[in-house]
Parts: structure tokens; sequence; C-alpha cells
């Protein structure tokens, strides 16, 4: 192919991902790849030159790139529910292929004429690549699907739904269906040498088929939690499999044993691996926006290429937790923990500190306004915590919870469990741990990840929900209280109305749900439109605010089920948080905004960072 390195460049504009770097595809015959990250961009990387440039952007999340054989096109798959595809010669858009209803998580290259793409609408779609027309839709999946590969006319798929099958591309017919497994399978590959299939499991384990008869030739235990990439090589059939216990392990193709350990980065993100063409290498992107490359013989880490300016991660903020006078504590994926004083019309960094342990991803926070100690947990299953000095934070303890990374986080006031943090986490379990003691007590609530939970006003009883689509409450000892059924799709988030008597949930099946907390009565579902929601937060007994993942906020009048909304964000609102009379909203893009309820005006807006700049030079309207 063509020399693409010299053609014009946007570096000048943009060089680096302001957002997690979620997918890598090498480009043959080259020392470049091509990126996709949550800050909406699709990157092209120069692992020899370290020069990073932009071909264009979506109008939300980017979940996978793809590269053609011939290095000659990519395809980037989007939460704008759009596949975009990419002239690599001109760095410019080519076709842009609409049709899926929700995420677009995955898309495959068949030939020059046709490609695969798998979504959250549980559809997959075959494509015409030459027209953009809609050659054949594949529904079969039960639930979300995230995965999608193809070989010598075969379509593998995995998904939410616990399944791996196998399709006929020419026909579409269903050919295999393995599983229902016991946890979600999130990722798969296939080795056509060995004629092999091979699922990555939430239960650590590499399950491996025989892709002629269906029957089961291995089961590797190989993580001690979610696996979410497999790959295999193109040159050996070695398989690469990345999971949520920090571990990323190649196994050998001929006996399954452990062949080589990558070495370790703080910031790699799991889902992004891949090998180069030749298989020599391993590649992934970061949380902070970065490329890393591994030698594959050996697991060297051999370099990262994407960093600027000295600038240290990206502050694409996760949670934010308020108070009544207005101080705020931030997490990001920069790992550093933030106070900010948000008033209105005032908006001030009080203090920046990192953990003991040092940076790394944190997805959780929670401020005890009575003490001000702050708790936040971390991608890598570490809770931290820091004690109030004046206005600044000093760490002190990191504790392994060892239960995955922790989505959410609480502090205990109720009798008996005083200052005791509750934390919700993805292996499914919520963990109470006593800072004055050390002790941990582990509640296996949940069969999925659990996304949230909250503590009840007033009596001792939490409520968390989970990837699974699950909500139930317990008591703070552990007990299994109520479950509410009526989700059909992950549940995000939850809270307890300000008097403890409901629940509000806000679910990927984009509704909400109010519950009595007595009796577990559904009192209201209301449908919040074709936008996904991530936060959630009670106001007052008849108003939920909602927050989505493309930067909006929902007023939701709980007993008419009357929305308002108003977006307030270039990306999805990560939490809302009570505070300073109003709430503060935290989001993806960098910035947390203090609103006022009645009218959801903006108070005042503390920004670390501007996430995306405007068109880039060549850039379609059509796709921005």
């Amino acid at each position: 192919m063509p020399d693409i390195r010299h053609s014009p460049s946007s570096t000048a504009l943009f060089d680096r991902h302001r957002g997690p770097v979620t997918s890598v595809a090498a480009i043959p015959g080259t020392d470049l790849a091509v990126t996709g990250a949550y800050d909406g961009a699709v990157g092209l990387f120069d692992l020899a030159t370290e020069a990073v440039s932009l071909l264009g952007y979506h109008r939300h999340l980017v979940n996978h790139v793809a590269v053609d054989a011939n290095g000659r096109r990519a395809a980037s798959s989007s939460s704008d529910y759009d596949i975009q595809l990419w002239d690599l010669d001109d760095r410019r858009p080519g076709l842009l292929l609409r049709g899926h209803s929700d995420d677009v998580e995955c898309f495959a290259f068949v030939d020059a004429v046709t490609g695969v793409s798998a979504s959250r609408d549980r559809r997959i779609i075959v494509w015409n690549l030459e027209t953009g027309a809609i050659r054949r839709v594949i529904e079969g999946h039960d639930k979300d699907v995230l995965s999608v590969t193809v070989r010598d006319g075969l379509i593998y798929s995995a998904g939410d739904d616990m399944t791996l099958r196998q399709w006929d591309l020419a026909t579409g017919e269903a050919r295999h269906c393995w599983g229902p497994f016991e946890t979600e399978t999130d990722t798969c590959a296939v080795d056509t040498a060995h004629h092999r299939a091979i699922l990555g499991c939430d239960d650590g384990v590499i399950r491996v088929f025989d892709s002629r008869t269906g029957d089961s030739l291995a089961e590797i235990p190989a993580h001690s939690s979610g696996i979410k990439k497999v790959a295999v090589s193109p040159v050996t059939g070695d398989i690469l499999s990345c999971a949520y216990d920090q571990k990323i392990r190649i196994w050998d193709s001929g006996d399954f044993s452990l062949k080589v350990e990558l070495a370790p980065h703080a910031a790699k993100w799991e889902r992004s691996f891949c090998w180069t063409p030749d298989g020599a290498r391993l590649l992934a992107g970061t949380f902070d926006g970065t490329l890393l490359s591994w030698d594959a013989a050996t697991g060297v880490l051999l370099g990262e290429v994407g960093g600027s300016g000295g600038e240290r991660g990206n502050a694409c903020f996760n949670e934010a937790s308020g108070a009544p006078d207005g101080m705020t504590a931030l997490v990001a994926d920069d790992g550093v923990v933030r106070l900010v004083h948000l008033r209105d019309g005032i908006a001030e960094l009080a203090a920046l500190t990192e953990p003991a342990a040092g940076r790394v991803l944190m997805n959780a926070v929670t401020r005890d306004p009575a003490t001000g100690r702050v708790a936040t947990g971390a991608h890598d299953h570490r809770l931290h915590l820091f004690d109030a000095l004046g206005d600044s934070l000093v760490p002190t303890v990191s504790v392994a919870l060892g239960q995955g990374p922790i989505n959410c986080l609480r502090f205990s006031h109720h009798a008996g469990h005083e200052r005791a943090i509750f934390a919700a986490c993805y292996s499914g379990a919520i963990v109470r741990y006593l800072p004055q003691t050390g002790e941990q007590q582990t509640y296996p609530l949940h069969d999925g990840a659990v996304k949230a939970l909250r503590l009840h006003p007033v009596l001792p009883l939490g409520v968390s929900c989970s990837a699974d689509g699950g909500l139930l409450t317990w008591t703070l000892t552990g007990e299994r209280v109520r479950d509410f059924p009526g989700h059909t799709a992950i549940v995000d988030d939850v809270d307890f109305s300000p008097s403890g008597t409901v629940i509000a949930s806000a679910s990927r099946d984009f509704t909400l749900h109010v519950y009595t907390v007595a009796d577990g009565r559904l009192i209201q579902a209301v449908d919040m439109g074709r936008r996904s929601p991530k936060s959630l937060c009670f106001w007052d007994e008849q108003t939920v605010l909602v927050g989505d993942y493309w930067g909006a906020v929902l007023k939701i009048d709980v007993a008419t089920g009357r929305v308002e909304r108003r977006t307030v964000a270039a990306n999805g609102l990560s939490s809302i948080t009570r505070c300073a009379g109003g709430v503060a909203v935290s989001s993806y893009d960098g910035a947390v905004h203090l609103l006022s309820v009645p009218d959801l005006a903006i108070l005042s807006t503390y920004r670390v960072m501007t996430q995306r700049l405007d068109k880039l030079p060549g850039w379609s309207d059509r796709a921005a």
C-alpha cells in the first residue's frame, strides 16, 4: 500500500486522545495503528516516529476499530449507532453505515465488499461496503451483542446473553450455540488453522471449541476476574487473554499452557489489546489516551506513544461526591483526587492529591461531610482513603479488596456500622470495610458486576444494581432482603428517595423504574427515549434526575412520568450528587457543573480538560 505517513496531519491541532483508548488495530505492512477512544475520536499512531494525528470524530464514544486485510480501509464502531468507514490512503471518511438502533460494539471486514457488525440492539448486520446497504440482519441473541468475528464464511458472535454463536454468513442461519454459561461472554476469537472458536468469559475462563463439530476442547482457568479480550496470533494461533485481574497472558496453541505474561502498565485498558499482523508485537490503548507496545515473545513493554506536553492522563470525571457547603470530591481516569469548591458563581480547586499507592484510574468516590474523610475506588481493585487537613487531603491507606474494579462507594452512619465503607465491585460482591480495624466482609449478592449502591437514609438497609439487570435490597450485614424484577438490561444507577420509602433505578433498557421499598411494587415506569442513562439522583419525593451518556440531564416527575431534558455536557454524565443547594453533575468530558434543579440552569462549572476540538481539515459534515 502507499506510504501514508506524510499525508496532511492535524497534529498542530490535536496530538493526543482526550479519553481512554478503547480499541487498536494495526495496519498491515506499516508501523501505523488506528485507534478509537471515548473522546469520540479516531486516531492514527505512528509507532516508529511517535507521531499522532486524527482522522476525525464520531458524535459519541468509539467502541471498536478494525482495519481491512490490505490496510487501505478502517472502520470505527460508535455509541452514536453508526459505523464510519475511513480511507487510509487519503485519511478521509468514506461510507457511513447506518442501521443499528443502539451502540455499535464491534465490526469485522469480510472482504472488499462485505462487513459485519454487532450492536447492543441485539442484532448482527451484514453490510455491502460498496453501497452502504444492509444485506442481512441476523437476530437470535437475547441480549446485547458485544463481539463479532468472521472466518471461512462463518460469523462468530458473543455478548451479554452468555452465549457464543456461529452463523452462516451467506444465509444468516444459526449453525452452533455454545452456552448459555453462568457468566457474561464479552469477547470471542477464531483460530482458523486449528479450527477453534475461542470465548473469554467473566468467570476468568477461556473456553475453546471445535468450530466444525461444536465439541468442547478445553477450559483454561486463565484469570481470577472477568476476561475483557481474547485474540489469536495470526502466525502461531497462540491465545491472548486480557482480564480485570490486571493480568495479560499468552497461552500456547498446542497444549494451552501459559507461555508469556506481559509486563504490567497501570493505565492499560484490557479490552483494547490486539496482535500486530506479523504476530511479533501486542498493542493496547490506555486510560491515559496513549498506545502501548509489547514484545509478544518475551512480554517486555517496548514503549508508549501518544502523550504530550507533560500532561498526565485524562481528567474524564467518573464520579463526584458533593456536600451542602459545596465541597466536592472528584475522581477521574487520570488517577488524581480533587477537592473543588462549587457554589453559585464559584468553582475553585481546593486540593489535588494522589493515593498513597500511586496514580491509577479511579471509578468511585465518596466524601463524609462530617469528617471530611474521602474514600476512592480504583480499577486495580483497591480502596484508597484520605484524611482531611483543612481543605487538603492526606493519603493514608490503600487496601486491596480483591473483587475486581470498584464502581461505587458509600460511608455508613447507621448504628453498629458507623464509619463503615460499602463498596460495589465488579465481581458481583458488596464489600463492607471498617477503616478503624481493617476488617473486610464480602457479600456475594449479584451475579453480574455491581454498578452502584446506596444506603437507606434511616434503616440499616442497602440497595444495589448490576450488569445482569439485577436490583435488590440487603441488610448491612449482607442478608438479601428483596429483589425488584422488571429491568431487561444493565441497571446503571439506583437511589433511595429522601424519605427512604421508594427506590428509583435507571437501566440500559431505556426505562426509569420506581418501586416501593416495603413491598417491592413497581409504581412507575418511564420511557426515557433511546439514549442510554448512566447516573441517577432523587432530588425530592416527586423528582428524579437522570444523566445520560449523551451529556443530558433528565428531570422526571415520579407521579406523572413527565420528562424535562437539558444537555449540559459534550460527553456522558457519570454521576449526579446533591451539592450546595443544587446538584453537581460530573462528565467524561472533563468538567463538573453545579445545576439549579428547578430550571436545570448551570450555576458554575469547574473544567480541567477540553475533550473535543473543532472539525479537522478534510472532515466531513455528514459524520460529525
